[in-house]
């Protein structure tokens, strides 16, 4: 499985400003831990110094929700500089941020909204995906999102755009299964279709997480554990993967660390089974 050459690192959760007290006083089993880019940009202040004792003690991934990836907008090079400072400082596993836009004409919604999936979309962002890595130096692994309408004018479904992204730039996939199960609520599509027909060995990382049924749709809210779907989701997909480093998000209603901590290790055995098996392939 080549997944560009990253190691698998485990099981992991989000660096939280509520748990930061926790983790300096001790040294809580986690395997790594994800790091939202935007909060630690700036040098100086308590969390970049949390962050820098975490980085000397963890393996840590930087994730991103400001690369405006799909955005007609030019690429925001101080923001790539900063970027790639602090994927140095922290020696970060990898880089990632998400297949979407958050803003046009130089103004951020601080949302991650939806592109159309055609050709001149998949050219555009693959153009820009290569201009990210040539700036960072470094593969970018790029998430799928939740979505909650669709373009008229998309030509081919997320998956196949997602595949032929990675095809034509070169960078990995952040897998996050629980988007795949809202959207595929969303939309109507079989979210395990999305998994069979995912590239497996472009599967850097995944992402688990709670999420608000309100009937007529869902919303992904990362406020408390996943359902059992998703779970089943998950190990659907490590029987293509193995072992991949995984990760689950819990951003609202955000609990102590050990109950975040014992959410994740849900994962564990889904992924032992897979290694013990010898189930996976490409």
């Amino acid at each position: 499985m080549n997944r560009l050459g990253l190691a698998d690192l485990g099981i992991g959760i989000g660096l939280r400003t509520t748990h930061f007290g926790e983790i300096l006083a001790g040294a809580p089993a986690v395997d790594w831990f994800e790091v939202l880019s935007e909060n630690f940009l700036d040098p100086g202040g308590r969390p970049r110094h949390v962050l820098d004792r975490v980085a000397e003690r963890y393996p840590v991934a930087l994730h991103g929700v400001s690369l405006s990836i799909g955005s007609t907008d030019p690429l925001d090079r101080a923001y790539l500089r900063k970027l790639k400072a602090l994927a140095e400082r922290t020696r970060a596993r990898w880089v990632s941020d998400h297949l979407c836009w958050t803003g046009v004409l130089g103004r951020n919604t601080h949302d991650l909204l939806p592109l159309p999936y055609d050709e001149e979309t998949l050219r555009h962002v693959t153009g820009r995906v290569k201009q990210v890595q040539d700036a960072l130096e470094r593969p970018l692994v790029l998430e799928n999102p939740s979505t909650y309408l669709a373009f008229v004018r998309s030509t081919m479904p997320e998956w196949e755009f997602l595949a032929r992204l990675c095809d034509g730039s070169g960078c990995g996939l952040l897998l996050d299964v629980n988007n795949v199960y809202v959207s595929g609520f969303n939309h109507g599509f079989d979210p395990c279709r999305y998994v069979d027909a995912i590239p497996a060995d472009r599967v850097v990382q995944v992402h688990l997480a709670g999420h608000t049924n309100h009937g007529t749709h869902i919303l992904d809210t990362h406020d408390g554990p996943a359902l059992d779907a998703v779970w089943d989701l998950y190990a659907r997909l490590c029987a293509r993967t193995g072992p991949v480093s995984t990760l689950f998000e819990w951003d609202a209603s955000i609990p102590p660390l050990a109950a975040v901590r014992k959410e994740a290790e849900k994962a564990r055995p889904l992924r032992a089974g897979v290694a013990a098996t010898g189930t996976h392939g490409a």
